[in-house]
């Protein structure tokens, strides 16, 4: 079998800086998925091509360049309509992928749980139904006339029913899942125990944050991406003995996040929304944690989390030195709180866990001053 080899492809509207970062992660991606990058295609346009979303031009030289360099896919840096996806293939005759499908791709090796995989079967349906759409229209052509079903059109329609049997079938299961989270989260409610969730982007170090500060060695912490899919939390202890919180950690964020994936993975990422403290991880090695910041406040902003209380906890600052402190003060410029820490010795897990419980305390004090009133 031929090893697989890709180009990858963006288009540049804007920001150069912001797709050349972009094009970094798709690079991380398809690492994880075992494709690995030969070359690299920024093409200027104003808006994508209906048609390849790249401009037909552009998908030539592609597919000139690819037989000598041993080019087996074109993944592009975004999201293709079904269309753009088979012009593409069509016209390059290389495996054409999209950012989206990638970045399923290594959901589905990340999945362990049932309810991991029961989430991302149903992100990948629902990714795959437009295509379905396109195939079904095709299809209803290869036989029959006006009021007639073609033999093409039942196919489609059976495979179709059994589809949407299968997503009704995962969406109960999920609605019961989301159910049972939301009886535990009154009962903690009612049991008075404050609840802060791990948020951030993927490979940030929230699994090695949430295993140092719960002390708890069982905990997966990998360097990879999209290591936790699931909800795993722990009780987490203040230094001076004087109470605790749940910790909750659960899947990371990146940019342009499948809003299939997103929809899916609902009841897993309502466990952030509902939290009464976020803790929002930076990985303060990375080219520029700011900009990291604004995808993961846009995301929580999409998941209603966005006016929650927050702690920026810029992490991993054994990785970079004095600029961890440049990136700190631009952050409270912002208006954030922020606690600079180090996840593998345990640096600024004092301050953090005093930051925690001071918000905490205020929004006790800010309840009860509310029931008086």
């Amino acid at each position: 079998m031929k090893p697989k080899k890709a180009v990858i492809a963006a288009l540049s509207c804007g920001d150069a800086d912001d797709v050349s970062l972009s094009l970094d992660e798709l690079v991380m991606l398809l690492k994880n998925v075992e494709v690995p990058v030969a070359a690299r295609v920024v093409q200027k346009r104003k808006a994508p091509d209906p048609a390849y979303f790249l401009g037909a031009g552009k998908a030539l030289e592609i597919k000139e360049y690819a037989p000598p360099n041993e080019i087996t896919h074109l993944v592009v840096d975004d999201f293709l309509t079904p269309t753009q996806r088979s012009n593409l293939q069509r016209l390059t005759g290389l495996v054409v992928w999209d950012r989206a499908f990638v970045i399923m791709k290594i959901f589905e090796r990340r999945a362990v749980t049932a309810e991991a995989k029961l989430q991302v079967e149903l992100a990948q349906y629902r990714y795959e139904i437009p295509s379905l759409k396109g195939l079904g229209r095709q299809m209803s052509r290869t036989g029959g006339g006006i009021g007639t079903r073609g033999p093409g059109e039942t196919e489609f329609e059976r495979h179709r029913r059994k589809l949407d049997r299968r997503i009704r079938g995962i969406e109960q299961n999920l609605e019961e899942v989301r159910r049972r989270r939301g009886e535990r989260r009154e009962r903690r409610k009612r049991g008075g125990v404050p609840v802060a969730a791990l948020v951030g982007y993927t490979n940030s170090g929230k699994s090695t944050l949430l295993k140092a500060l719960s002390k708890d060695s069982e905990i997966l912490a990998k360097d990879q991406l999209f290591s936790t899919l699931d909800t795993v939390a722990r009780r987490v202890s203040y230094r001076d003995g004087s109470g605790s919180f749940l910790l909750s950690d659960t899947v990371g964020f990146i940019r342009k996040l499948p809003p299939e994936l997103v929809a899916a993975f609902r009841a897993t990422l309502e466990e952030a929304s509902n939290a009464d403290l976020l803790l929002v991880v930076l990985d303060a090695s990375r080219k520029n944690p700011c900009e990291t910041l604004d995808i993961v406040l846009d995301t929580l902003r999409g998941l209603g989390a966005g006016a929650l209380p927050r702690i920026v906890v810029l992490n991993k600052i054994d990785k970079c030195g004095e600029s961890a402190l440049f990136t700190a003060a631009e952050i409270r410029s912002r208006g954030e709180r922020v606690v600079s820490t180090c996840a593998i010795d345990g640096s600024g897990f004092e301050e953090l866990l005093g930051e925690i419980k001071k918000i905490f305390a205020d929004e006790v004090a800010a309840k009860v001053q509310k029931d008086i009133l």
